[in-house]
């Protein structure tokens, strides 16, 4: 079943200058397209990663999708009952002058009629489920840490009872062995509760873990979705291949690894054609001039015309 699908969304921030500084220099009104043309499903029960390098637009998709941000073109469709996000920082996503009860408590006043003592007991098993204890319920959330936040930020948002969490690197900030310990708890939530994840993140060994597809964004277009396992046995697209490359050797096999080359385009002068080709080792003229259309799970001029076969990886 497909739980969310989206259809050719775009979307554009205007960034132009002040009003009176454009009336006086004759400067038109300015637009960064963030996202373009993206789209993708996610079916029930399963964990679709969104991967690039910051200003990639994934975290823009994430607030497209659970309406934050309204599509400038193209549609989301949702067929479940509710949804909920789990942002990035912990440490600014929670009201330093609430006690956590009241965080966990506020989507159950929102979205469901129950009596105090209900809501209450809710809370108790919230923090239960994520691995807290009930009488954290009158803390504050400075007496945590980061980890332990994190895990109140997963209780606020299992309390809508969603069947899908939008996850915006909700481990990043963390150290190594708390991630593993995040990572574990929502492997185990969705698995005894059936949750759908979109899960956006930088990281690539986090999300070899987590995830059953992984879509590779690159300056706001999708440039490559694939099964997680084929993804990361067999990139297709060059950037995709560049970003595996630059993981670090955690398995010790002696292998180098090689930095990502070149720099993030500006987003608002970004190169002709294939917006990679300035990076990319396989470009052409018809790169630098032509856009490629996303077809058979990739967009990539040199994969459609077979100028570059594809390797295997390193495993993770």
């Amino acid at each position: 079943m497909k739980l969310l699908e989206l259809h050719a969304v775009s979307r554009d921030f205007d960034v132009s200058r002040p009003w009176l500084n454009r009336v006086i220099e004759g400067e038109p009104r300015r637009a960064l397209r963030a996202v373009d043309g993206v789209s993708f499903e996610v079916g029930k029960g399963e964990t679709l990663a969104l991967v690039g390098e910051s200003g990639s637009g994934k975290s823009t998709v994430a607030r497209l999708i659970v309406g934050l941000y309204a599509p400038t073109e193209g549609r989301v469709e949702f067929r479940g009952r509710r949804m909920q996000m789990i942002f990035q920082d912990p440490y600014a996503s929670l009201n330093p002058r609430w006690r956590v009860r009241s965080i966990v408590a506020e989507p159950l006043s929102v979205l469901k009629s129950l009596s105090r003592k209900q809501i209450l007991e809710r809370i108790e098993k919230l923090l239960v489920q994520v691995g807290l204890a009930p009488e954290d319920g009158e803390k504050y959330p400075h007496e945590f840490s980061g980890g332990q936040r994190q895990r109140i930020s997963i209780a606020r948002a299992l309390a809508g009872e969603p069947d899908l969490l939008v996850c915006d690197e909700p481990t990043s900030a963390l150290d190594v062995s708390v991630q593993a310990q995040i990572l574990n708890l929502m492997a185990d939530l969705q698995e005894r509760l059936g949750l759908t994840y979109v899960f956006i993140s930088h990281n690539l060994a986090v999300v070899s873990e987590v995830a059953n597809r992984v879509g590779v964004m690159y300056a706001g277009r999708l440039v490559e979705l694939a099964p997680a396992a084929e993804l990361f046995a067999r990139p297709r697209h060059p950037y995709t291949r560049m970003l595996l490359d630059a993981v670090p050797d955690l398995a010790m096999t002696g292998k180098p690894r090689t930095p990502v080359a070149g720099e993030v385009p500006n987003p608002l002068a970004l190169p002709s054609g294939c917006a990679f080709h300035p990076r990319c080792p396989n470009a052409n003229e018809r790169c630098r001039r032509e856009r490629p259309a996303f077809a058979g799970g990739v967009a990539c001029h040199a994969v459609a015309e077979g100028r570059i076969a594809v390797a295997a990886a390193e495993s993770f």
